[in-house]
This record gives C-alpha cells, sequence and structure tokens, in this order.
C-alpha cells in the first residue's frame, strides 16, 4: 500500500444514510479472485440514475468521500472497500460507520474519518453547491480541514501507524521475519512442520 499521510482532494457528496455494503458493491461483482479491479461494480445499482452523484462528469476526479451517517453497514465485505479504493477514493467523512466496514478500510489504505453531524452536514452542503470544493484530511494531525473551519478524529493507534506507513497485516508480519526463521529453526524435529511449496504434488 501506498503510505497515507495527509490527502487533499474535492469532495462526492452523498446525501444518503445507513449505506450498507450490498449497496457500495452488489454481491455479484464479489465473486472475483484479486483485491483490484471493482470500480465497475461501485454502487453499480445506483449509477443506473443518471444524476446520481458518481455519474457528474465534474466529479469525475474527486476522492473524497462526505456521505451520512451509517456508512458501511452490513455484511462483512472487503470488496466494499476495494470497490472505493479503485474508484479513487481515498477517505471518507461521516458523522459514523459500520464497525466492520471501518476496520476493513483501515486495514485496507482507506481512511475512514468519523466527524460530528454538524460538520458532515456543512461539508455535504458546501460540496454539493461547489464542485471544486476542496477539504484536507490530515492523517499525520488527526484533523480534516476546510476553507474556514477543521474539526479533529480519531483512529486507533495501530490503524494510524499502518496507513502512515503503507502497511498490511503481512508486511506487518515480515517485519517480524528474523524472529520467525529463529523460532523455526529451534523447534523440535518431531513437531509437524510445512515444507514450502511450489504447487499441489
Amino acid at each position: 500500500m501506498e503510505p497515507l499521510t495527509s490527502h487533499t482532494g474535492t469532495v462526492l457528496p452523498l446525501r444518503r444514510s445507513d449505506v450498507d455494503t450490498d449497496q457500495i458493491i452488489p454481491s455479484e461483482y464479489c465473486r472475483r479472485l484479486s483485491k483490484t479491479g471493482y470500480q465497475d461494480g461501485l454502487f453499480a445499482r445506483w449509477r443506473e440514475q443518471p444524476d446520481f452523484v458518481f455519474n457528474d462528469p465534474a466529479r469525475a476526479a474527486s476522492t473524497v468521500l462526505v456521505a451520512g451517517a451509517n456508512f458501511g453497514t452490513g455484511s462483512s465485505r472487503e470488496h466494499a472497500v476495494w470497490a472505493l479504493r479503485d474508484w479513487g477514493v481515498a477517505a471518507v467523512i461521516a458523522p459514523s460507520f459500520g464497525d466492520i466496514f471501518r476496520r476493513n478500510a483501515l486495514k485496507n489504505g482507506l481512511l475512514a474519518a468519523q466527524l460530528p453531524d454538524e460538520d458532515v452536514a456543512q461539508l455535504m452542503a458546501r460540496a454539493e453547491q461547489d464542485a471544486s470544493y476542496e477539504i484536507t484530511v490530515d492523517l499525520a494531525g488527526c484533523v480534516v480541514r476546510w476553507p474556514g473551519g477543521s474539526c479533529p478524529f480519531e483512529i486507533d493507534g495501530r490503524a494510524r501507524r499502518l496507513l502512515l506507513e503503507g502497511l498490511d497485516d503481512i508486511a506487518v508480519t515480515l517485519e517480524r521475519q528474523d524472529d520467525i526463521v529463529a523460532y523455526e529453526q529451534g523447534r523440535p524435529a518431531w513437531l509437524p512442520a510445512f515444507a514450502p511449496t511450489g504447487g499441489v504434488n
């Protein structure tokens, strides 16, 4: 993953609450075996409506999604995060998130920042009026800034470190590779072991 310290971008205002993961990406798009290439499924049903915000050519390069409360509720579906990321969304701001979605987002390089209702409403209204409206999500300082205002947000310390350093769980494990090798070399020979293989014989 690419490290994320601070991101400035124009806003995609999604004035909908209780958006669940099946609405973010319908299940028929979740049968692929990769972690990329899901942008075609993002809000697929809603994008059939010509006036849906993701269809607005003026917002084609927008990278900050501002949504209503309880964004990402429903089933545990990492594909929802992958689809947002593949579309180009770097951060999602909402008054609240589905717990599993937020964890999945932070583990997959997508910053989910929770702000008070009044601040989200202000950002939403301004972005709806101006497609060029920019805000900055500063992970290093844990603050969202916009013209004339700012608001701090909280984030789990471990998740913040992984985002700042561009690490996922596998990369964190590999940081301890020397310890893992030393442990394996010291295991008694009679214990079960898994030999590296190039495939199934």
